[in-house]
């Protein structure tokens, strides 16, 4: 197994402790933070292990880059603290788990990764995706979700395989060196979580909004502002890659959408409150998802844009209540084009 690159006498060091005292979930003073975190560092049982929501966001919180939340959910699985009920975790271990059945393809760039979402495929027409070619199935999931359910050693077994595949049955043969990432889960994978554990990605990773927003100024001439207040549902994997961040307003500007200011965004996104739920914690959920969407909506919002296919199942009946439009970027894009929904 790949070992996990981080330095606990880095993190001893570190007086802010940034990565508990950023938490939006967690209550904890400085003193409690501290004795917590030393605990986590010592592999011994902490609360945080026991009231973490899974939210990703220490990964981005933390200033040295010495990823925390990777350890937490490493020490989670050592010590038996997971997430979620234990059968449901086996469940979906089984249910996701690779088929082997994989058919070698030949692909011509730009490759479009679909990943575990084939469901997903009807998002990949018109003027955005001309020519372009899909991969998606078991045999090529980036399983990063399991960070959700502390099962850190699955996604280290299973992602080398999905990237091997990836390269042998699509890419070598056919000289292509990119793959773009429909979600923000495998560009996480592929860019933040196999180089902190040493694996090797054998193509370049390209973020699906890089992707769209290169396409859009190729096509600013047929663009029709949308001229409409959208609000973006921050993704829990886009806290491994915040780097991203500027594609949004990037694709905003291109397409004439407004992204105002409000409480809940950026790195004071919150979550969409599947995890909450799978753990049981059904209060927290309706109060985190009530103020996320009630923010959207205190700022005008018509669109409320997703990327996160599990975030856009979790609230799009919540969002239309509150008399906003749930969408992809990539319909968003779409309708900007003049090519409307495509349901």
């Amino acid at each position: 197994m790949s070992q996990l690159k981080y330095d606990p006498d880095l993190c001893s060091r570190c007086e802010t402790i940034d990565c508990l005292m950023k938490c939006q979930y967690l209550n904890l003073n400085l003193e409690e933070a501290r004795r917590e975190r030393e605990k986590i560092i010592k592999g011994e049982p902490s609360r945080v292990l026991e009231e973490c929501t899974t939210c990703y966001a220490c990964e981005e919180y933390c200033p040295y880059d010495n990823h925390p939340f990777f350890l937490l959910v490493e020490r989670q699985e050592e010590l038996g603290i997971y997430p979620a009920p234990v059968p449901i975790i086996k469940q979906q271990l089984k249910m996701m788990a690779p088929r082997g059945k994989i058919v070698p393809m030949k692909v011509k760039e730009p490759v479009i990764n679909l990943c575990f979402f084939p469901m997903l495929g009807g998002c990949i027409r018109g003027k955005l995706f001309e020519g372009v070619s899909v991969i998606e199935g078991s045999d090529i999931f980036c399983n990063i979700m399991w960070l959700h359910f502390g099962k850190m050693s699955a996604i280290k077994e299973r992602l080398s395989m999905a990237l091997e595949n990836i390269r042998k049955y699509y890419l070598e043969e056919s000289g292509v060196r990119e793959v773009v990432c429909f979600h923000d889960e495998c560009y996480g994978a592929f860019t933040r979580l196999a180089p902190a554990y040493g694996i090797e990605v054998p193509f370049k990773p390209v973020h699906l909004f890089e992707y769209l927003a290169k396409r859009l100024y190729q096509l600013r001439d047929q663009i029709k502002p949308i001229n409409a207040v959208v609000a973006y549902q921050r993704p829990c994997s886009n806290r491994l890659i915040p780097e991203t961040q500027h594609w949004v307003d990037e694709i905003f500007k291109l397409i004439g959408a407004e992204r105002p200011e409000r409480e809940y965004d950026g790195e004071n996104a919150l979550c969409c409150g599947l995890m909450f739920r799978a753990s049981q914690r059904d209060e927290l959920a309706d109060e985190v998802q009530e103020k996320n969407v009630e923010d959207m909506k205190a700022v005008g919002a018509k669109y409320c844009v997703f990327n996160c296919p599990v975030c856009f199942f979790t609230l799009s009946d919540l969002v239309k209540e509150k008399g906003m439009t749930p969408i992809l970027m990539s319909e968003l894009c779409q309708i900007a084009l003049g090519e409307g929904l495509g349901w």
